[in-house]
């Protein structure tokens, strides 16, 4: 595809998903969002969509091919991204769904990731700036004193100064439970920070002032494990007496990774000279609960990224597919006809369709989980969305391994299926699939592993309240099931839908009574599978949803008329995962039931 061409994402998709299935709009009758109306939302997502297609999409390839350095112990990015930077943060959309007495605009957060997700489409590399800050910042807002407000929150939302979280280390990993890094309080009111942290995404760079460190430590004499693990802010330079000096703060090393290439990843050293200074947010102890709200809000984003790495690939394959001639049709009989596009060939349709489901299904998923994190947050008994605040937040939080983990796994999948529509071409660096391809693979690992997702979906989300959240779930499905019933949706497709969520609550059932008897290893052996499953569930019911609306625009007629080709897309998108992908959960069904320990009871001495 020519540069410049690629959409990134289907701007039809994103005004379907945010204003025919749900309505979005609708939130404007919250207090909080009363300010807003469909002219802001269109402006905030199109000047994002602008930029993207006209600026950022460009720097893609000069920042993959050329990653940050390291020199004389800092970090230098590419002197494209500086050029761009400036621009980027002119959007304002850091602080944008955050409240107006911080300088926010008081944004859904659904129209927010509506916007950025074209950014990330374009370059997600880049908006891991914008999305880190945010989060470092907004934990700051929640749980900091007025002095670090006052230091701090202004700068990172106009982003002059950017954040991170600064959790993993290198003999824990994931395990923050095994977090060493240490703070020793001083009678001047702030911490001494002493560890080293790694894979601390733009932990340094050349692009700001500053960056500012939402760090995990122990403070002496904590408890043991995530009980004691506290909250700190360290900058990389602290202010004092007007100026910023060194915090003593050390780039030890940069990783090298296979994607995300303009976003550093490091290995950061605190204290080597005894001089780290941090301050802490919160209480005591509570940082982990704390640093909860930034990880929820990444992992919807590394979700969200998942979705825009597998567009911008699968709106790249269409337009090869559409171009490219080779062969001919099955039946053709004569050598010497001219080949046709390669879309002509089932086959090709059929990966160019499972991208597309992947992919959209992939946005309505988090679209509709922004949706419920907006009545989740502001949202009022007495004004009626279709879901209260509580319901919201039951659903939120059920979704989040789906909406991070989904989008990931099967995003690879789509992107994998984009590398193969391009052949010979597709695993050769003078195309970008195979760039998009290397991305993907950090959103399964970014904010979690799946695995690790697994084990919370199955573990905790899915028995939480006693049951209230998958009671939830299945009434927000039934409410689906009633729409695309009225909209005149194959019976059929629904019926299947209808019976999915039957299986998850019978298989949670039975599953959590091994657990309740003492087994969590057997209850947990097939988490993995379990997660497969419930998200296959979840976009069949998006999916069911889609179809609902676009049966609605086809009976509207009139204007709507034009958009009959795209309508039937999306029934054909819907027939598709329904019919083809929503079966295989009688299978991991069966996985997660029979207890199958091939794994389980494996040797590591035989491997």
């Amino acid at each position: 595809m020519p540069p410049g061409t690629n959409p990134l994402l289907d701007d039809r998709d994103v005004d379907f998903v945010l204003h025919e299935v749900l309505d979005v709009t609708a939130l404007t009758r919250l207090p909080y969002f009363a300010d807003h109306d469909r002219d802001t939302f269109d402006l905030v997502i199109g000047g994002a969509r602008r930029f993207a297609r006209d600026v950022l999409f460009d720097t893609y390839r000069p920042l993959d091919e050329a990653p940050p350095r390291l020199v004389d112990g800092r970090i230098l990015v590419h002197p494209k991204l500086r050029e761009v930077f400036p621009a980027l943060l002119g959007l304002d959309l850091i602080a944008a769904p955050r409240p107006v007495a911080v300088g926010g605009q008081q944004l859904p957060l659904t129209v927010f990731n509506a916007a950025v997700a074209y950014l990330m489409a374009a370059n997600l590399g880049v908006y891991g700036y914008l999305g880190l800050t945010q989060g470092a910042a907004h934990l700051i807002e929640a749980f900091g004193d007025d002095a670090l407000r006052a230091t701090y929150l202004a700068r990172m939302y106009a982003g002059t100064w950017t954040g991170t979280m600064a959790l993993t280390e290198p003999q824990a990993g994931s395990s923050l439970a095994d977090v060493q890094t240490t703070a020793t309080p001083t009678a001047d009111g702030h911490y001494l920070i002493r560890g080293n942290k790694i894979f601390i995404s733009g932990g340094d760079h050349d692009l700001a002032d500053n960056v500012v460190h939402l760090t995990l430590a122990r403070i002496a004499g904590a408890p043991p494990g995530t009980r004691g693990i506290s909250l700190f802010c360290v900058p990389r330079l602290r202010p004092e007496g007007g100026a910023l000096v060194d915090n003593d703060v050390a780039t030890a090393g940069m990783i090298h990774k296979v994607g995300w290439k303009g976003l550093p990843s490091l290995a950061l050293n605190y204290g080597e000279r005894d001089d780290c200074r941090g301050w802490l947010v919160g209480e005591p102890h509570r940082g982990l609960a704390y640093m909860f709200q930034m990880m929820n809000e990444a992992r919807l984003m590394v979700g969200l990224n998942g979705v825009a790495t597998a567009s911008v690939a699968y709106h790249e394959a269409v337009a090869y597919a559409r171009t490219r001639p080779q062969g001919r049709p099955a039946g053709a009989k004569d050598p010497t006809a001219p080949p046709v596009p390669i879309v002509a060939h089932a086959d090709v349709r059929r990966m160019l369709l499972r991208q597309k489901a992947i992919v959209e299904g992939g946005l309505g998923l988090i679209v509709r989980c922004c949706w419920y994190a907006d009545v989740a947050g502001h949202g009022d008994p007495a004004i009626d969305l279709g879901v209260d605040p509580a319901q919201a937040a039951l659903l939120l939080d059920l979704l989040t391994p789906v909406a991070k983990s989904f989008p990931a796994e099967k995003g690879f999948e789509a992107n994998a299926l984009a590398v193969q529509i391009h052949g010979g071409y597709g695993y050769s660096s003078e195309y970008l699939p195979e760039a998009w391809l290397r991305d993907q693979k950090l959103n399964s690992i970014h904010e979690g592993t799946t695995g690790i997702h697994a084990l919370d979906l199955l573990g905790r989300r899915a028995l939480a309240r006693g049951g209230a959240s998958l009671q939830a779930l299945g009434a927000a499905i039934a409410a689906t099931c009633a729409r695309a019933r009225a909209a005149g949706v194959d019976a059929a497709w629904i019926a299947e839908v209808e019976r999915a969520v039957g299986v998850v609550g019978a298989l949670t059932a039975e599953v959590a009574a091994r657990g309740v008897a003492g087994d969590a290893e057997a209850m947990l052996l097939h988490a993995s599978d379990y997660l497969d499953l419930f998200s296959t569930v979840v976009v069949a019911w998006q999916w069911l949803d889609q179809a609902a609306a676009a049966r609605e625009g086809l009976a509207r007629g009139g204007a709507a008329a034009a958009r009959a080709g795209f309508y039937r897309g999306k029934l054909a998108a819907a027939q598709y995962w329904i019919r083809t992908e929503l079966p295989r959960i009688d299978h991991l069904a069966h996985l997660c039931r029979s207890g199958e320990d091939s794994y389980g009871a494996l040797d590591p001495d035989w491997l």
